[in-house]
């Protein structure tokens, strides 16, 4: 009697593929929160003559790292449509760019201005209060990124995203007034990248992959 052959599921790919973009998806996700921690250790607390010039150097490195904190929301939804799903795009479209406005004025604009004028630079307050109005849509809208995003997780994947879910929207309140400034800013935007990787490593279990999903359909296997 001829044994049968195994029987292959030649569509689910090989595992360890499929194993690697689980992790690979959990690690960017968390990856943005914690550049910017760390970033923020160097953050000075105050913008003064002794500090301008390290204040306006570190924000041209922080310039294209700050709008990939919306980055890992992109890619928890990129197999979702619907309204909600756009609406938390719009939402983190809103703050990379409203927020790269508070870098560019009150990071290096102020900075440079603070730099060139020791001893006072009324210009450096004018920048500082027309990027903290900008930082306000940008901040705003990542929160409402933040809520729609746990949203739509949490009824795809269920009590698991539960944890995730909570840390991202709590710091996303807290990131209203934090900016990443120790200890409350770089624990905020920390805990964000946490929940990100929270979020992303539930909606990667097998139980989470039915086809469910908020305001919309779940695209691809």
């Amino acid at each position: 009697m001829t044994p049968s052959a195994p029987v292959v599921d030649r569509a689910a790919g090989p595992p360890t593929v499929a194993a690697m973009t689980r992790l690979w998806t959990i690690v960017a996700s968390a990856a943005p929160g914690l550049a910017l921690s760390a970033l923020g250790l160097a953050h000075p607390a105050q913008l003064t003559p002794q500090t301008a010039a390290l204040w306006w150097q570190l924000h041209v490195v922080l310039l294209p790292i700050f709008p990939l904190l919306g980055a890992p929301i992109v890619l928890l939804l990129r197999k979702t449509t619907g309204i909600p799903s756009w609406i938390a795009r719009v939402g983190v479209y809103l703050y990379a760019v409203f927020y790269t406005g508070l870098d560019t004025l009150a990071g290096i604009g102020a900075g440079l201005a603070v730099a060139a004028e020791p001893g006072g630079s009324p210009v450096a307050l004018d920048l500082i209060r027309v990027g903290d109005a900008l930082s306000v849509v940008g901040v705003y809208g990542f929160l409402v990124a933040a809520v729609v995003t746990a949203v739509v997780v949490l009824r795809r994947a269920g009590p698991a995203a539960a944890p995730g879910a909570a840390l991202l929207v709590g710091a996303a309140v807290v990131f209203l007034h934090s900016h990443i400034y120790w200890p409350v800013g770089g624990l905020a935007v920390l805990a964000i990248g946490l929940g990100c990787a929270l979020l992303a490593w539930a909606q990667a279990r097998p139980s989470s992959r039915d086809g469910r999903s908020s305001g919309g359909h779940v695209l691809g296997p």
